[in-house]
């Protein structure tokens, strides 16, 4: 992702839910910003999801079109 970010965002969570975090972005050498970006678009990948908001096509999938 090499676009110039403009966006930002706040958020809370709890102390324990930082310091999982701050562990996994340590562990792949990332910013907690980044570690964010990257476990957001992974989650978006696995779940077919763009940056549209829309689900990608099902037609895709094998079998998605089955009937019983």
């Amino acid at each position: 992702m090499n676009q110039r970010k403009s966006e930002a965002i706040n958020l809370r969570m709890t102390p324990e839910l930082k310091e999982l975090l701050r562990l996994a972005a340590e562990r792949e050498r990332r910013t907690l910003s980044n570690m964010l970006e990257v476990l957001i678009l992974d989650y978006c990948h696995q779940h077919g999801l763009t940056a549209g908001g829309s689900e990608a096509s099902r037609e895709s999938t094998p079998g998605a079109n089955k009937t019983k």
